[in-house]
């Protein structure tokens, strides 16, 4: 794509973002996304006890600290430390596919969202939604893993595969930037997956991939930012007490939602001059073609 296309698209992007009542549905999806988050934990923590990373689980939430407050985090430990123990064996057997219905419940109200940013209606009955959500909840969130898992093998995963693969000195020096780029691939195509699936719309799954780096852009760098925000400026148990934490919680997922739909307006606004521009090629008139009389 031309650059001035590009620039086109994300200005058309940013009125739509105005006009389609983004921020609002990113607030909404927030609550979804707190009411699903607990029961995803719950999901993920019984799953990853199968995999062969050791101590996953609490290097997930260690990564998950890195952007939220310290009070933040205490909050989402405590309320694990009570759900995910050793006595609650039956629970997690019995209940993980109940934790997964539960999780899905955000995944059903992006499905929603997402088709509000493509300005579709989704004729889809409930008993197709509903399962296409707990699909999504899946799919996503095992590339979210293979993702997560790939980030915390960290630059000593470099070393012991190039001595057994027998690779060289420059994949050991090169693993750091490679095993961040692996993981950053994997979270570009959950974003992809779920924009090619929830909405009800046809497109390729190429097309969704510029609103699929704008958003994991958009996220990665607003989650810094709120990082260093929280940690350096914040305060809000002065603000509103022993809520600070829930608040601040809510404050990164209101963003996580937000950098969700930009993306999918982009892939909108893309597809719209896409079709624009099939239009336009189909109502020109043809070609005069100049006969030479000389002949």
């Amino acid at each position: 794509m031309r650059p001035a296309a590009l620039t086109h698209a994300l200005t058309r992007t940013y009125s739509d973002i105005q006009n389609n009542h983004t921020m609002q549905m990113a607030a909404a999806l927030s609550y979804y996304f707190v009411l699903s988050l607990f029961p995803a934990l719950i999901f993920l923590s019984a799953v990853v006890a199968y995999l062969p990373v050791p101590d996953l689980f609490n290097q997930a939430l260690a990564l998950m600290a890195r952007f939220l407050p310290a009070d933040t985090m205490g909050l989402v430990r405590r309320i694990l430390a009570d759900v995910v123990s050793p006595n609650k064996g039956t629970f997690l057997s019995f209940g993980i596919l109940g934790a997964l219905w539960a999780a899905s419940g955000g995944f059903a109200a992006t499905i929603e969202a997402l088709n509000m940013a493509y300005e579709v209606k989704d004729d889809r009955p409930f008993w197709k939604t509903r399962p296409l959500a707990v699909g999504l909840a899946f799919i996503t969130g095992a590339l979210m893993l293979v993702a997560l898992s790939v980030m915390i093998v960290g630059p000593r995963f470099g070393e012991w595969l190039a001595g057994k693969v027998h690779l060289s000195n420059l994949f050991v020096l090169l693993w750091p930037f490679i095993h961040w780029t692996i993981a950053v691939l994997f979270t570009v195509l959950a974003v992809e997956v779920l924009y090619f699936i929830a909405p009800n719309v046809k497109q390729r799954f190429m097309a969704t991939l510029p609103g699929a780096v704008l958003a994991v852009s958009c996220w990665m760098g607003l989650s810094y930012l709120l990082g260093v925000y929280f940690r350096h400026f914040a305060n809000f148990n002065k603000t509103y007490g022993t809520l600070g934490a829930a608040v601040a919680l809510m404050i990164w997922l209101y963003w996580t939602g937000f950098a969700m739909l930009a993306g999918a307006e982009l892939n909108a606004e893309l597809a719209k001059m896409s079709r624009e521009g099939r239009l336009q090629e189909k109502h020109e008139p043809p070609a005069i073609t100049k006969i030479d009389l000389a002949a």
